[in-house]
């Protein structure tokens, strides 16, 4: 089936639904969600957007951007996850208390704005990695209406970009927990700390970026073809002066680059939920 195929399925599903809260967090995905859902049922889709120290100011200020040129109705709520002992020590499952935070806050705005169904932006790529979060989206019965439709990330790319979408071509982003090997505590000052390191990078030209948070050392990631920028000594020296303002001690950059869940590869077969499984 072609991804406009899957997207003539996708309108009759959300016009079937009637109405809509989106936890949208401007990400290519919930994006793409979004509009299709603002399409078809007008002011009955609504984006609901958390705000927590564990996403950076900078991606609100996109999503709201973005949700403005869709013409959706945008509403925030404050996500407390890092006050979740079980978060805060960042298990293996930590995703799961975190999603199970955000849909209930989710559920408190859709029940007052007397909307019926919660959905995120999960797709089938989901379902090959770990995801504990899942967990939380089948127990809180949120729906997948991308992955139902059986949507790619490439499908939502393409679709994302017939429909003029800015966001089609933009890269990952996940929050800033999974800067944090696993049983590494997730404190505000480590926040800052990343958020600090990968603004400098991205004000300096890098357009994928993860800081990975070894206590008093930065592992980054960037992206493949990014890796050359490293042989300039001048960039060099200033992306070294800006990690270590951000509050680390040492730099280093990874050799493999950026590559989805990377914090996930020291975890075996026992401790992996494959699509929330």
């Amino acid at each position: 089936m072609t991804a406009q195929e899957k997207e003539k399925q996708l309108r009759a599903f959300l016009q079937r639904l009637g109405s809509l809260a989106v936890a949208y967090s401007g990400g290519v995905d919930s994006t793409y969600l979004l509009k299709v859902a603002a399409e078809e049922l007008g002011g009955r889709a609504l984006a609901v957007t958390a705000t927590s120290s564990t996403y950076p100011e900078r991606e609100r200020s996109k999503s709201q951007e973005v949700a403005a040129q869709i013409g959706a109705r945008q509403i925030f709520v404050e996500s407390e996850e890092t006050d979740i002992p079980e978060f805060k020590t960042n298990p293996p499952d930590r995703c799961y208390f975190c999603k199970k935070e955000l849909f209930h806050k989710v559920a408190e705005v859709a029940l007052r704005e007397g909307i019926n169904f919660l959905a995120d932006g999960s797709n089938t790529d989901d379902l090959h990695d770990h995801r504990p979060g899942q967990r939380a989206l089948k127990e809180l019965q949120i729906l997948s209406p991308l992955r139902e439709c059986g949507f790619s990330k490439a499908d939502i790319r393409e679709r994302s970009r017939a429909l003029g979408l800015p966001t089609w071509d933009q890269p990952a982003f996940a929050c800033l927990s999974s800067r944090f090997p696993y049983g590494t505590p997730i404190t505000p000052e480590a926040l800052v700390k990343i958020d600090r390191a990968e603004t400098a990078l991205y004000e300096l030209g890098f357009r994928i970026v993860r800081v990975r948070h070894h206590d008093n050392l930065a592992r980054i990631e960037i992206g493949p073809e990014e890796v050359e920028m490293f042989r300039d000594p001048e960039l060099r020296e200033k992306i070294v002066r800006a990690i270590k303002e951000a509050g680390y001690s040492y730099v280093a950059l990874d050799l493999e680059g950026y590559r989805t869940g990377s914090m996930n590869e020291v975890l075996d077969a026992s401790e992996r939920e494959i699509g929330g499984n």
